[in-house]
């Protein structure tokens, strides 16, 4: 039985992955905001899941998630990062940073190094950040959280870039170890479209879950990375097709940058 923690396990494509995890057997640790959830997933399942509460928008809980999951998993083979939380509308959480950046980006950034000494115990680990990559949004350097302007879209799109650049500093600095790092970009999918809406996002939301694919489609491609990973120590995939990370939006000059500002704005 391997052991697989899913960040956002609870809904959507995090949760249709729990599911097929279980589903042959595998160990799935959840991690999300409600343990009913978590419970409905595991009905039935022939393996076992463990549902770990926490609030990723705070950098205290995910640090304290983090150090929960070392003390109880000294091996884990997989890393899968999909929690995010769509917001119309600017909010700061109470440790003072802007929601999307502290949930969609922070966290990962946390995750993908907080979990290193057990993800290299494994045997071929591997960290899967569903993020979206290769999308070609503009990063101003003096606004990463989005104060100037904020737009629900264009923030998310930004800290898909970011998570682009976070996966390439972690490819420099581990990419001679035995962890590979994917971003993976699923598409349109019918998610658990968990977020707060204005009524205008609501009624395009509304329309893309009449058209997209839904959840259970992409975990298929998600255990494909899991079970074999790449031998590179980054890569890129838009579902199954392989993506460039060659190309300036995977930038090390930038993800220099962005790395020294992350460690910056952290608290020690």
């Amino acid at each position: 039985m391997r052991t697989y923690v899913i960040t956002g396990g609870t809904d959507g494509i995090g949760a249709a992955l729990a599911r097929a995890l279980l589903a042959r057997g595998d160990h799935a640790v959840v991690i999300g905001t409600n343990r009913g959830k978590a419970e409905r997933i595991a009905a039935g399942e022939a393996g076992q899941i463990t549902f770990v509460p926490a609030d990723l928008s705070l950098v205290s809980d995910t640090r304290r998630t983090i150090d929960v999951l070392k003390q109880a998993h000294p091996v884990i083979d997989g890393l899968v990062l999909c929690a995010r939380y769509f917001r119309s509308r600017r909010r700061v959480t109470a440790e003072g940073f802007e929601d999307n950046f502290a949930l969609f980006y922070l966290s990962r950034a946390l995750f993908s190094y907080g979990l290193l000494e057990p993800l290299t115990a494994a045997g071929r680990p591997v960290i899967v950040n569903v993020a979206g990559p290769g999308h070609r949004t503009p990063i101003d350097w003096t606004d990463l959280q989005s104060q100037k302007r904020y737009d629900g879209v264009e923030a998310m799109f930004l800290t898909g870039r970011l998570n682009d650049l976070l996966g390439v500093s972690f490819a420099e600095r581990h990419g001679g170890g035995p962890v590979r790092y994917v971003l993976m970009h699923p598409g349109t999918t019918s998610t658990g479209f968990v977020g707060d809406f204005d009524p205008a996002t609501a009624r395009f939301i509304e329309q893309q879950k009449a058209v997209a694919k839904p959840a259970a489609d992409v975990a298929p491609a998600i255990m494909r990375l899991l079970d074999d990973p790449p031998a590179a120590p980054l890569s890129a995939f838009n579902m199954y097709r392989p993506l460039t990370v060659d190309s300036d939006l995977f930038s090390p000059a930038q993800a220099s940058v962005l790395a020294e500002m992350t460690a910056a704005i952290l608290p020690a």
